[in-house]
């Protein structure tokens, strides 16, 4: 059996990941956002969410979502995604908001926000994930592991994820000892002995165990927060 030759490859992967556009864009929709979040799982530092739209049938060879590449190839696809989409869109929920709201809804206002700050306004959205974003008013579809289904979600979670970094490692300088430009806030071992010996920062998410722990911890020995 021969193997499919480049041109052929490259017009299956543009089939595959801009199905859910293509098929949108064939009942009359224009302006198709796709949009993802990064930073869930995180201990400490924000929710960030990005929001991107890209001309009809413009194809990015090397986008994946953003969990399958490294740094650089992140980096790259960040400069390239900025010049072809024709609006990009960051949204931000702070710790502040994933303590009051829940890490969930959190989220979905990053992802709110982010749709809100687009230049073109949407005609629908792609969303990554099981769940609507709450009072948008506009026609949106939830397509769970979207970010390794659809171009547009892809993109999204590649700038969000590369903003996301260069906020920690803009937080790191007020926290050195935490580490979060190497972990960005997510719990490993460095990050954990760090909370056992300096107990949490304003950064930290108290809706997590081992953080809210240290917290009530450092209550008790004046540490923290």
């Amino acid at each position: 059996m021969s193997r499919p030759s480049p041109s052929q490859a490259k017009k299956a992967k543009l089939k595959d990941w801009l199905f859910f556009e293509s098929d949108l864009s064939q009942k009359g929709f224009r302006h198709i956002a796709g949009v993802d979040e990064v930073g869930r799982g995180p201990w400490a530092g924000p929710v960030v969410a990005a929001a991107v739209i890209f001309p009809p049938k413009i194809l990015l060879p090397d986008i994946n979502d953003s969990k399958k590449l490294n740094h650089l190839q992140r980096e790259k696809l960040f400069k390239q995604i900025k010049k072809k989409a024709l609006s990009v869109g960051v949204g931000i929920a702070e710790v502040g908001d994933i303590n009051q709201l829940n890490i969930l809804k959190a989220s979905l206002k990053a992802m709110h926000q982010a749709l809100l700050n687009l230049k073109i306004s949407p005609e629908f959205v792609l969303v990554d994930g099981r769940e609507k974003i709450p009072h948008l008013k506009i026609p949106q579809m939830p397509i769970i592991k979207g970010d390794s289904k659809s171009q547009s979600i892809a993109a999204a979670s590649i700038i969000a994820k590369v903003t996301r970094d260069k906020i920690m490692q803009t937080l790191h300088r007020q926290f050195p000892e935490f580490g979060f430009d190497r972990h960005k806030g997510y719990g490993t071992k460095k990050h954990q002995e760090a909370l056992k010996k300096f107990g949490p920062t304003p950064l930290h998410r108290l809706g997590y165990a081992p953080v809210k722990l240290s917290y009530l911890k450092s209550k008790e020995y004046g540490l923290g927060l």
